[in-house]
């Protein structure tokens, strides 16, 4: 397959040169996102807003360094990788024993973390100087496993309209701007998309699809718009529901949905990874509702119907894949 900026395809020594040339430019490229929950959207990005990303990223690191290329470059993350590499002058690595440069970066998604955690081979990736974690809900339990291992995890918001991550560690980069309108989280600043394809941008805000909320200029995502479902008459936000499982004895990872239901409107289902064979019989929803209970939320948020996985479906960036979850349940 040749290679291409609209939408961004091929493989990375393909992309490269072509990237090289467009950094400098000013004629847009375009990302196609997988979609979580509906249809793929072209977002288009100029030359100008992937720039000022990725200045505003080495700026907040500590100064320009070489990039790990861990992530598709077909991605709003692999792509800042590469492009950051470009306007560094260092040619980003594949292996951890391929780095010459004294600073030394990262960016994974969380699955890659949890993965990496779980092989108990962190050894030279402590030695790195951030290592960027973000294309989805990152838990605090796998964060702070990650830093008292030794690595310097850098927590990171942000998608494709801002060019990747635009807040780092719940404080937003230089040039970026937020606001939360009616619990909705809203951006401005250089880093924004000019558009969809088909629709241009024409606000200088861009409302995302997370709900949060800002104390002390520190953002704290609350999970999605449409991460709440009305189940029975309760309002239940799927993300708490997805973080007392993943915390749940017995439960390696998982992941809470709402699938449509007669008698309950929409009923909250879960995806659930045992953590062993030995724990298959202590996974059944009603021991589940009770570890919702025990995470200090009503037993009504917990899942009404369970179904064992070997992993959570995901999505090519790393986010997990909603729609394939409910399908699970049809």
């Amino acid at each position: 397959m040749t290679a291409s900026l609209r939408p961004v395809s091929g493989a990375v020594d393909e992309l490269v040169p072509l990237l090289r040339t467009w950094i400098e430019g000013d004629e847009p490229l375009w990302i196609r996102t997988s979609g979580s929950t509906g249809r793929p959207k072209d977002v288009v990005l100029s030359p100008r807003a992937v720039r000022a990303s990725a200045t505003a990223t080495h700026a907040r690191l500590g100064g320009p360094g070489q990039w790990l290329l861990a992530v598709p470059p077909t991605g709003v993350a692999g792509l800042q990788v590469v492009v950051r590499s470009l306007l560094t002058g260092i040619d980003p690595v594949t292996s951890l024993d391929a780095y010459t440069a004294d600073r030394r970066y990262a960016s994974l998604v969380p699955t890659q973390l949890h993965r990496l955690l779980e092989s108990g081979q962190v050894g030279a990736w402590a030695e790195l100087d951030a290592v960027l974690v973000g294309g989805g809900p990152v838990r605090a339990s796998l964060v702070e496993r990650a830093r008292e291992a030794g690595m310097n995890v850098v927590r990171t918001y942000g998608m494709s309209e801002t060019c990747g991550g635009c807040v780092y560690d719940g404080y937003p980069l230089d040039g970026v701007r937020l606001r939360i309108d009616d619990g909705q989280v809203m951006v401005a600043g250089d880093v924004l998309f000019d558009g969809y394809l088909d629709e241009p941008r024409t606000d200088e805000w861009f409302a995302t699809n997370d709900r949060g909320e800002i104390s002390g200029g520190e953002l704290r995502v609350l999970g999605r718009v449409d991460d709440v479902v009305l189940s029975g008459g309760v309002n239940v936000p799927l993300p708490a529901v997805t973080a007392a499982l993943q915390d749940a004895d017995g439960v390696a990872d998982a992941l809470a949905v709402g699938v449509e239901d007669e008698e309950w409107g929409q009923r909250v289902v879960a995806l659930v990874v045992p953590a062993d064979a030995v724990c298959l019989e202590g996974l059944s929803a009603e021991r589940l509702r009770d570890a919702v209970e025990d995470a200090g939320h009503p037993r009504t948020w917990g899942p009404r119907d369970v179904a064992l996985v070997d992993a959570i479906p995901m999505l090519p960036n790393g986010k997990p894949d909603r729609l394939a979850a409910r399908a699970l349940f049809s």
